[in-house]
């Protein structure tokens, strides 16, 4: 992977150990590349956060690549059928590789949380303390994410 990849990577992770949201930190690291800046970026990812508001469904990390995607390739035409097929395309993609590396795109799966966890979960974000850091696998999550989206970009780049 080129360097100026390998480097939004360590952004992604950089920005969730800085306390960011998995959305957040994956979509942040590359905004730019779409004219977005970060609050901006930031501002968007926000409530996806906690596989969305905390209600534990689709990943964060999961759902950055979903935007990054629809900024990259996404059609602004409501009746192109055909570019907006071509972007579920990519997103099935990214998506499917995440899930072969990490068993799902689900979060409550990734945290391996039961029904009844998943239920009770508040919409009140967790404290950042080191014991957070320690059991849960979200900047592992982050970092798949980014580097699946570095890798989708570095192909793309390639097959120009």
């Amino acid at each position: 992977m080129k360097k100026e990849l390998e480097d939004r990577v360590q952004k992604a992770i950089d920005n969730f150990m800085q306390g960011y949201g998995c959305c957040q930190s994956v979509v942040t690291a590359f905004a730019d590349l779409y004219g977005m800046d970060d609050n901006t970026a930031k501002k968007v990812a926000a409530g996806f956060g906690g596989g969305v508001a905390r209600m534990r469904m689709m990943c964060g990390a999961v759902s950055g690549m979903v935007i990054l995607a629809g900024l990259d390739c996404g059609q602004t035409e409501g009746a192109d059928r055909e570019g907006k097929s071509a972007c579920y395309k990519v997103i099935q993609d990214l998506l499917a590789k995440f899930k072969k590396r990490n068993s799902s795109i689900i979060c409550a799966d990734l945290l391996k949380l039961n029904k009844e966890d998943v239920a009770h979960s508040s919409y009140e974000a967790s404290e950042r303390t080191a014991e957070y850091y320690q059991r849960r696998p979200c900047v592992k999550k982050v970092e798949s994410a980014a580097i699946i989206f570095a890798e989708y970009l570095e192909a793309k780049e390639t097959n120009v």
